[in-house]
This record gives C-alpha cells, sequence and structure tokens, in this order.
C-alpha cells in the first residue's frame, strides 16, 4: 500500500517533514524502512534525519549497483552543468567519511536498512542476529552519524 505524501527539499537536497523550501517531492512513507520506524516512534527526528543525509549521500555519490546503461554521458564530453564526476566524488567522501563514524560494529545494520531499503528483520537474519536487536544497534549508529554531521 502506498501513504504518499509532498515533503520539501533542503539546499543539501534532505527531505524534510515540515518547512518551507523551493523544491519538493512525493515520497512514499512505506517506501523507507527508516521512515517507516520514525513514524511509529522507534527513532528520532534527530537519527532520521542523520538517516537521511546519509542516504542522500550514498544516492548523490552513485553507490548503488545500476541496471541499465546511462545515457547521460556523452562522447563529445560536453555533459554541461555541474562536473557530474567531481560531485560524486565529494559525496562519496562524505558518505565515507558518515559510516567511518558510525564504527565497524554498527555500519553493517546502517548499510542495509538506510541506504540498501531492507527491513529490520531482513537485516537482522541477513547478520545472524537475534529479532529486535537491530534497532538498538541502529539507533545508536544514527546517534553517531548525527554528531558526526553535527545535528542538534
Amino acid at each position: 500500500m502506498r501513504e504518499l505524501v509532498e515533503r520539501g527539499l533542503d539546499e543539501h537536497g534532505v527531505v524534510r517533514p515540515n518547512g518551507t523550501t523551493r523544491r519538493s517531492v512525493t515520497v512514499n512513507l512505506r517506501e523507507s524502512p527508516l521512515a517507516w520506524l520514525a513514524a511509529r516512534g522507534l527513532v528520532t527526528a534527530r537519527q532520521l534525519e542523520a538517516g537521511e543525509r546519509l542516504r542522500a549521500d550514498y544516492e548523490r555519490a552513485q553507490l548503488a549497483p545500476s541496471v541499465t546503461m546511462r545515457w547521460t554521458a556523452r562522447v563529445d564530453g560536453s555533459g554541461g552543468g555541474i562536473d557530474a564526476t567531481a560531485a560524486q566524488l565529494t559525496a562519496k567522501r562524505r558518505f565515507d567519511a558518515a559510516i567511518a563514524a558510525a564504527g565497524p560494529g554498527l555500519a553493517d545494520v546502517l548499510w542495509r536498512v538506510v541506504c540498501a531499503g531492507e527491513g529490520l528483520p531482513v537485516a537482522e537474519k541477513a547478520l545472524g542476529w537475534p529479532a529486535r536487536a537491530g534497532r538498538v544497534v541502529l539507533c545508536l549508529a544514527l546517534d553517531r552519524v548525527a554528531s558526526h554531521y553535527g545535528l542538534p
């Protein structure tokens, strides 16, 4: 089932639940496991924002596997606009720094839930953890990433 809402985007491309912004996007709240947790009060607004920033950097760096051909690159090199490679590298550096801030024991569940979009039960099973242990670890990881981003 789809639960669509209109959300504003800030200058970093992070989805904001409230606020006046120039750009907006339609978001399916049931699509993101992190948004699902936030909607039920299982993660704080600070943790949600940290996860959204991490996911935005992951998407900007284009780290997800590509399943189709990219037709945006031009043979003559005249793509115009911002240098996509520089933007990708910058986003990858931010993503790597945030994952490093989470730490080696916490980064696995953080990546699975926030970036790969796995639900907590699936991530727990894949990592060999007991049921309902993932949320505690995910919250710790999100707190570290929020501190890394300097969120209040």
